[in-house]
């Protein structure tokens, strides 16, 4: 790799829900030249309950900035080279922090959590229009995964958290407006992170007044809204202190953007903790009649026209592979399901449907829970790991189905893929064959850092958002399966589906 005195350098803080990173890019290249990444710790105090540290979130970001400061410099780069940082983050996590003393309230909801379905089944019931009344609104059925119903279960149980709210003693933010609040002391989120909310009109691009009354939540703790590219304010913590943020996006949305899917049309899956296919819709939001989202898809600029997409949005993906390692103890590494996955042609009549915490998208069913089916005496550890690795295809499946029913958006003719699972190449030929259209992996695997950062570039002013260009593949993956086995293993899962529902 060879870098220049000359050249400039864009940074993204990648914040998921199971690691942090900071990366740094060379602008003209948009190549990786330092980068640092550590696990987050998941907390689960109950059944369905999934909680982070908002300490730990912000230090891990912290320490990922230094760690790549320290290799930034032994490239012999100076500091006033990086020009800008973007954020990129786990959406919908839930954070509530007084303001002054800077202490979060309580732990961070991750957007996982299902503790709020209760609350979710009293609003629907009270809803004039059932889950779906405020589609319209704010493109999104009431369900525990949107930040307003975790807000609103913190104060429902915590009543002091529900007083500093509406007292305006306390801030509520999702995990970028924590960082940014932390980092540059302003209170701000982008079109993309609040149109995760429910709290927010897609239409008006603001919070809605009518959506706050409903859930009870008072609009003033809530963040400035930003577009996604624009100056907010000046890192003032780590080796980089003196660089601007000006760049925010959702993590689903950086990844369209880093993959170039600008166009109406285009689309992208993410298989990341949870697995997310977006479709750029252009500037109108299209409204779901199959299940799945509308959302803002970025907004790049303060002056610069909104585009929306439509999202399919699976609970378990990653977490799957993490759970093999962590809770059954079948695999040591993530990177051991593909070996131990090819030791077998395919899962036989295993059906795995990892619906830990409810389906998401396209059936919305918080009573499923994760189910096991055609179990054999035949079957074994590596028919369960590739039954794992298939469930995210047959989710996907679904969504890919789900976008070609949908009026106003585009059947899909391949799939562009990235997130950490799509280094496992069983699982990209699977994916294809149960899609039949190509599946196709770029050579930058780093798609959603590489979104937030263009943005920030974009917000700063150094790169106009027409030179985000698409990447180019690095592998392709064609269907080789035929028509009549998918269908006949889209049965098998959809009757293994219908088995996982109505479990609580």
């Amino acid at each position: 790799m060879t870098v220049s005195s000359d050249d400039q350098f864009v940074g993204a803080i990648d914040q998921g829900t199971s690691s942090t990173r900071f990366l740094i890019f060379n602008l003209k290249t948009q190549q990786i030249v330092a980068s640092k990444q550590i696990e987050i710790t998941q907390n689960f105090p109950q059944e369905g309950w999934v909680e982070e540290c908002p300490d730990e979130i912000l230090e891990s970001c912290i320490h990922c900035i230094d760690a790549t400061a320290t290799i930034f410099a032994e490239l012999g780069l100076s500091t006033d080279q990086l020009k800008c940082i973007g954020i990129t983050n786990q959406r919908e996590t839930t954070i509530v922090w007084d303001p002054n003393t800077g202490k979060a309230l309580h732990n961070a909801i991750v957007w996982c959590d299902s503790r709020a379905s209760e609350t979710v089944d009293k609003l629907i019931a009270k809803a004039p229009g059932g889950k779906d009344a405020f589609r319209d609104k704010c493109g999104l059925p009431i369900a525990q995964y949107f930040s307003a119903l975790k807000i609103r279960w913190l104060m429902d149980n915590f009543p002091d958290i529900a007083q500093k709210l509406t007292s305006g003693e306390a801030m509520v933010g999702t995990v970028d407006s924590w960082l940014v609040w932390k980092m540059t002391n302003q209170h701000v989120t982008d079109v993309t992170n609040a149109s995760r909310t429910m709290l927010f009109n897609i239409n008006t691009l603001s919070w809605d007044q009518e959506l706050c009354d409903f859930f009870g939540i008072p609009m003033s703790c809530l963040p400035r809204v930003c577009s996604s590219a624009e100056e907010y304010g000046t890192l003032s913590l780590s080796g980089f202190a003196g660089t601007p943020i000006s760049g925010i996006l959702g993590d689903q949305q950086a990844a369209l953007v880093g993959q170039g899917c600008l166009r109406p049309g285009t689309a992208k899956n993410t298989y990341g903790t949870g697995c997310f296919l977006l479709q750029n819709t252009g500037e109108k939001p299209v409204q779901s009649q199959c299940g799945l989202l509308t959302t803002v898809a970025y907004q790049l600029g303060k002056d610069a026209p909104a585009h929306f997409a439509l999202e399919g949005s699976i609970a378990a993906a990653g977490s799957v592979i993490r759970w093999l390692r962590d809770n059954l103890g079948l695999i040591k590494t993530s990177s051991d399901a593909e070996a131990l996955a090819s030791q077998v042609p395919d899962s036989g009549s295993f059906v795995f449907v990892p619906a830990f915490n409810g389906l998401f998208a396209p059936r919305w069913r918080p009573d499923a829970r994760g189910t096991m089916t055609g179990i054999t005496q035949f079957t074994t550890k590596q028919h369960i790991v590739f039954g794992a690795l298939e469930s995210c295809c047959f989710q996907t499946r679904d969504l890919f189905d789900a976008i070609a029913q949908e009026s106003g958006s585009m059947p899909l003719s391949m799939l562009r893929v990235d997130g950490g699972m799509t280094s496992n190449k069983l699982l990209l030929q699977r994916q294809a064959d149960l899609l039949q259209v190509p599946v196709e992996r770029p050579q930058m695997s780093e798609t959603t850092a590489l979104g937030a950062a263009m943005a920030a570039a974009v917000g700063s002013g150094i790169l106009d958002k027409d030179e985000i260009s698409n990447l180019s593949p690095v592998e392709r993956f064609d269907p080789v399966l035929s028509e009549n086995d998918v269908s006949r293993r889209m049965h098998m899962w959809h009757c293994a589906v219908e088995k996982s529902l109505n479990s609580v």
